[in-house]
C-alpha cells in the first residue's frame, strides 16, 4: 500500500469522523446529557484535515464560527459561553442526582463534572480583535 493510498484513507476517515461528530453535536442540541460544543470542535478539526471547504463553512457559521475561531487560535472561551456551560453542568448534575437513587453516583458525577467545570473556568477569555489598519 502506497503513501497516496494511506493518505486518501486517512482523509476519508477524518471526513467520516467529522460528519459523525457533527451529527453528535446536532443531537446534543436536543439531548441534555450529550454536549454540543466538543463535537462541533472535533468536527472542525476533522474537516480541516479532510475537506477544508467544510471546515471553512463551520468557521464561517454565524453562530459557531467566532467561537470555533477563538478556540482554535487562542484556546479561549467567551464569558457568556462559560456561564452557559457551567449552568448546564449544574442543572445536569442536579437532575441526575434527583432522578438516580445511588449513593456513589453523586460523588462520581461531582468528580467528573467538577473537573470539566474547572477546565472551563481556567480557559482564557478571547482577546479583543485588533484592527489590521492600526498597524
Amino acid at each position: 500500500m502506497g503513501f497516496k493510498t494511506l493518505e486518501k484513507g486517512m482523509r476519508r476517515l477524518y471526513l467520516c469522523l467529522g460528519y459523525a461528530s457533527l451529527a453528535l453535536g446536532a443531537l446534543g442540541v436536543v439531548l441534555p446529557i450529550l454536549p454540543t460544543t466538543p463535537f462541533v470542535i472535533l468536527a472542525a478539526w476533522c474537516f480541516a484535515r479532510s475537506h477544508p471547504a467544510l471546515a471553512q463553512r463551520l468557521y464561517g457559521h454565524p453562530r459557531f464560527g467566532r467561537l470555533l475561531s477563538d478556540w482554535r487560535d487562542q484556546g479561549a472561551i467567551p464569558l457568556r459561553a462559560k456561564i452557559c456551560a457551567l449552568a448546564a453542568l449544574a442543572v445536569s448534575y442536579g437532575v441526575c442526582v434527583w432522578l438516580v437513587d445511588s449513593p456513589t453516583l453523586p460523588f462520581i458525577l461531582a468528580a467528573v463534572m467538577g473537573s470539566v467545570a474547572l477546565y472551563i473556568v481556567t480557559r482564557p477569555r478571547p482577546r479583543p480583535m485588533r484592527d489590521p489598519c492600526d498597524g
